[in-house]
């Protein structure tokens, strides 16, 4: 892997691995987001091909480091004790955060397939 970047980055209204941050509700400092993957271009959600979890920070400006707002985890992809793809649970790759700041700052999430590997956005607020 010498010379590949660990987090992938595309738009993602032409990449459907990459996280989309949407900001719903900013009210008295609090904000609800939500984090999808594959808003535009579906991504599978099969055994085989899927998103495991989705992961949200917070960087605030003038702040050293971020904040861990939350992670996501995914774990039914149709498995079963009859094998990959052989039950009707699925879970869909949308997340919800809810915090409270009242600084400006980067909103951070990251998404992993479990074949493609890590992928990141980004978005002010």
């Amino acid at each position: 892997m010498i010379g590949m970047e660990m987090f992938r980055t595309e738009d993602w209204k032409k990449e459907k691995h990459v996280p989309v941050i949407e900001i719903l509700d900013r009210k008295d400092n609090i904000l609800t987001v939500k984090v999808t993957v594959g808003k535009e271009i579906p991504h599978p959600n099969t055994t085989e091909h899927h998103i495991r979890y989705i992961e949200l920070f917070f960087w605030p400006e003038g702040e050293p480091y971020p904040f861990h707002i939350g992670r996501s985890e995914f774990n039914a992809h149709g498995e079963s004790v009859k094998g990959p793809n052989t039950s009707t649970v699925y879970t869909e790759p949308i997340a919800y955060f809810v915090f409270k700041t009242e600084k400006r700052g980067k909103l951070v999430a990251f998404s992993y397939c479990n074949i493609h590997g890590l992928w990141k956005s980004e978005s002010s607020i």
